[in-house]
C-alpha cells in the first residue's frame, strides 16, 4: 500500500527530521521549492517501502538562511544549489557550494521575481 504524508516543520526542526529519516534507512527522493503568492515552500521528500514522507518548510522571505542537509544526504547539494540559484534562498553549509554558478542564467533568481533582479554573474 502506498502512503503519502506531508508534515509542516520549522527551520530549527529540519536537521533533526532529516537525520531521523537517514537513521530509519529512508532514501532522499527530492528537494523542491515553489513560490506561492505570499511565501516560498521547500519540500524535503523521503521514501521507505512505498511510504512517502514530505517535510514542508515555509519561508516568508529569502533573508532567513536554511541549513544544508548535504552533511546527512550528500546528493542534496545538487538540490540546494538549484534552490539557491533559482529562488535566492540562502543555504548554509552545503557540502559542495557552486556559489551561485550552478546554472547559467540571465536573471539572478528567475523563479523568485520578488528578489532584486539583475544580470547573473
Amino acid at each position: 500500500m502506498t502512503e503519502q504524508t506531508i508534515i509542516d516543520i520549522t527551520i530549527p526542526e529540519l536537521l533533526g527530521k532529516v537525520r531521523e529519516c537517514q537513521e530509519k534507512g529512508m532514501r532522499l527522493v527530492q528537494i523542491c521549492c515553489t513560490r506561492l503568492p505570499e511565501v516560498l515552500e521547500i519540500h524535503y521528500s523521503f521514501d521507505l517501502e512505498y511510504a512517502f514522507t514530505s517535510y514542508r518548510l515555509t519561508l516568508q522571505n529569502t533573508d532567513t538562511p536554511v541549513p544544508s542537509v548535504s552533511g546527512i544526504y550528500l546528493p542534496a547539494f545538487l538540490y540546494e544549489n538549484e534552490i539557491h540559484d533559482l529562488f535566492g534562498i540562502k543555504v548554509e553549509g552545503m557540502a559542495i557550494d557552486f556559489k551561485g554558478k550552478f546554472y547559467q542564467k540571465t536573471m539572478k533568481t528567475p523563479f523568485n521575481p520578488a528578489q532584486p533582479s539583475g544580470e547573473a554573474k
